[in-house]
């Protein structure tokens, strides 16, 4: 008998889409708008402090959840910027970035045949690690253009299956930013029906038009039950240094922390030193950050308006989503996917397809996704190409019609 070589949870998803578009940026030589990275160096204190602790021969284990001083320095920070309590030695698990931190949590507190809530469109990794939980992802669709969700639709997901709901705010790709009437929707259904809330707070420090975050734990009756995931990587520009963040209720915390330990036992020591540092950072350089996105974010926006290509205004994160359903139909695109490899090919910039944030089957309009977490030049660069866009349109449109 001839038995599979592959898992059966292996073959529910796909290779990521993300990273694919970076791959095909760097094979077409495209300005790669698509992966969610600054190209622009990270703080100079991060650097030196990261320096300095190799140096001092920082390089081997640091405690398997996160070495002492650094757990230290998050529940400072996150205490105080959350409003939340935080006990260092009980709360905190340090990770290998916040995707691990995710699968993590999922492996830790979901079991086979839990259901899972998650909004969508949502960032690609959340439906593969609920199915490598052996869970059963329940999409609940956030709706343009607001991005809001139906509390009717919502609250049928929930049953006595749920085990969790995972909530991502500033939302990657739409840019939304929860407020506190859709986190108390959630509150009350996860209290009704005793359900645990992962959330996703990476971008919790790029925030627009006055906007303030919320930590759903800071919400009466939710602390017990919520993971609250985090990381260095998008507030202080270090993606690749993969130090991610876990604050959760010391019972859910000790579950992870075993997982995560055999999982990959702990993240890189002197980059866990180095982070000390960036939870030290004076509130200057967060006012200097969000300046700084609001900036990029401007940019990004005057290209698209230049070029007519509709979009919907990110509130957070350093993405926007843009409406391609006319273009597709006006000039022939099979679907978003196809688009995207004609604006990496053809056009020179590289983009995310809406489809990979979306389940099979989903209803929702063909869209591509733009990161602005670039410098100047490179958004000028991104700029000169589009600016081409309408009329390499036009040519496939004439290029079709002689065939």
């Amino acid at each position: 008998m001839t038995r599979p070589k592959t898992s059966i949870k292996a073959s529910q998803f796909k290779e990521s889409v993300i990273r694919e578009m970076s791959r095909l940026a760097a094979k077409h030589e495209a300005v790669n708008l698509a992966q969610g990275f600054p190209d622009f160096p990270c703080p100079t204190e991060l650097k030196e402090a990261a320096k300095a602790a190799i140096d001092k021969d920082i390089n081997q284990y640091a405690i398997t959840w996160g070495a002492t001083p650094f757990r230290y320095a998050i529940a400072e920070k996150s205490s105080r910027y959350l409003g939340i309590p935080i006990n260092p030695d009980t709360d905190i698990t340090v990770t290998c970035g916040s995707t691990e931190a995710m699968a993590a949590t999922m492996l830790a507190l979901v079991d086979p045949g839990d259901e899972v809530i998650v909004f969508e469109p949502y960032y690609e990794n959340y439906g593969p690690d609920a199915i490598l939980a052996g869970a059963i992802p329940r999409y609940v669709q956030l709706k343009p253009p607001t991005w809001s969700f139906d509390p009717a639709e919502l609250a049928a997901a929930f049953n006595e299956k749920t085990r969790a709901i995972i909530i991502n705010t500033p939302h990657n790709p739409t840019g939304k930013v929860f407020s506190r009437k859709e986190l108390q929707t959630i509150t009350d259904l996860c209290q009704q029906w005793d359900v645990l809330a992962f959330t996703d707070e990476i971008y919790e420090h790029i925030l627009y038009d006055g906007l303030e975050h919320l930590a759903l734990a800071s919400l009466p009756g939710m602390l017990e039950r919520t993971v609250t995931i985090n990381g260095l990587s998008k507030t202080y520009s270090v993606t690749g240094w993969r130090v991610g963040t876990i604050i959760a209720p010391a019972e859910l915390t000790a579950a992870i922390r075993k997982v995560h330990d055999f999982l990959t036992v702990g993240a890189a020591a002197p980059l866990q030193q180095a982070g000390i540092t960036a939870m030290q950072l004076p509130q200057t350089y967060y006012d200097g950050l969000l300046a700084s996105y609001a900036n990029k974010k401007a940019s990004m926006l005057e290209i698209l308006d230049e070029i007519g290509l509709p979009y919907y205004s990110p509130q957070g994160a350093y993405y926007v989503l843009c409406d391609i359903s006319q273009l597709c139909k006006q000039y022939g695109f099979t679907n978003d996917v196809d688009f995207a490899q004609f604006m990496i090919e053809t056009v020179g910039v590289a983009v995310v397809p809406g489809s990979s944030f979306l389940s099979e089957g989903s209803q929702q309009a063909p869209m591509i996704r733009f990161c602005f977490s670039k410098k100047p030049e490179t958004l000028a660069a991104a700029r000169e190409r589009l600016l081409k866009l309408p009329e390499l349109l036009s040519q496939r449109l004439r290029v079709a019609a002689s065939v």
